[in-house]
């Protein structure tokens, strides 16, 4: 009777031990179209998201080297079916268009380099240096970020305008040589860093000053690095403040430019377009420039 009772028991494992090995390759080959499935939603994510970033970019382009019945034809082109160089002659026979690009260049990159030097070495001071109040000071820094800079914008105008700094360099860049959000920045990286890298220097004799030049910054290279292009290009980009500070055509810069162009000579779209083309090369050229260091460790130390 046992025997009998064993013989289904026995059947049983036999036709699922049958059935095993066409399950595996059936369940190797889901596993393989749903890896697939999810490899094409991720490209097609991609390629969604590259042209929504690409479509405003070569609509531009276009807008700057189309006619007029181009502009305003129905159905629009994204690209014009005839070219001209109609904007572009434009926007440089009627602007000073190589002192604004001068004055631009140096306004945004006369403020990153010192916002950059300013900012580190508050960061440093509050990273890996010790003094009293320093959380204080901290807390007191971030609470600047919920000021708007319209908010001091007139408090900071009078004060040019009594220290004779209107229409000037050091108008435009002084008081935009400081962030709160690079010092933040900064400070986060630099508290990454390890603390034997300063023990060691202090071994070898060195000070503050040696440790944040020598030790501290060739480290944060690529914090440095993205704290550049980030304000660079707001600054290169910004308008209102050099439109408060300057008054004087010859002390503007391109954005401030480009928008009483097209008040004072009507909506020349291509010629608007032309101007903003021309405009985004040297942002192009810092990236390409800069981009090596995004591809690098943001915790790199540096150790070997």
């Amino acid at each position: 009777m046992s025997t009998d009772v064993l013989k289904p028991e026995r059947a049983l494992r036999a036709g699922a031990a049958s059935r095993q090995p066409s399950q595996a390759p059936r369940g190797r080959a889901a596993l393989r179209l749903a890896a697939r499935a999810g490899t094409v939603l991720s490209w097609s994510i991609v390629a969604i998201g590259a042209l929504a970033m690409v479509v405003p970019f070569l609509w531009m382009l276009g807008v700057a080297f189309r006619t007029s019945a181009d502009l305003y034809a129905d159905p629009a082109r994204l690209l014009p079916q005839h070219w001209t160089t109609h904007g572009v002659r434009a926007v440089l026979d009627q602007l000073p268009f190589t002192r604004l690009i001068i004055n631009t260049f140096v306004f945004a990159g006369g403020t990153t380099l010192l916002l950059l030097l300013f900012d580190s070495m508050t960061a440093f001071a509050l990273a890996r240096l010790r003094f009293r109040g320093q959380n204080l000071v901290f807390v007191l820094v971030l609470a600047t970020l919920m000021v708007p800079f319209q908010v001091t914008l007139v408090p900071v105008f009078l004060t040019l305008f009594h220290l004779g700094w209107l229409n000037s360099y050091q108008g435009l860049i002084i008081p935009r040589a400081t962030s709160a959000l690079g010092i933040f920045l900064l400070r986060q990286f630099f508290l990454q860093l390890p603390r034997e890298l300063d023990d060691a220097a202090r071994v070898d004799g060195a000070g503050n000053l040696t440790l944040y030049w020598r030790i501290i910054l060739p480290n944060a290279k690529p914090a440095l690095a993205a704290l550049f292009i980030i304000q660079f290009s707001a600054l290169w980009n910004d308008f209102l403040w050099p439109l408060v500070v300057t008054s004087d055509p010859n002390m503007q810069t391109l954005p401030a430019a480009l928008t009483l162009f097209s008040s004072a000579s009507g909506v020349d779209h291509a010629a608007l377009m032309a101007g903003a083309t021309i405009s985004l090369a040297p942002l192009a050229i810092a990236f390409l420039l800069l981009q090596r260091f995004f591809v690098q460790g943001v915790a790199s130390t540096g150790i070997k």
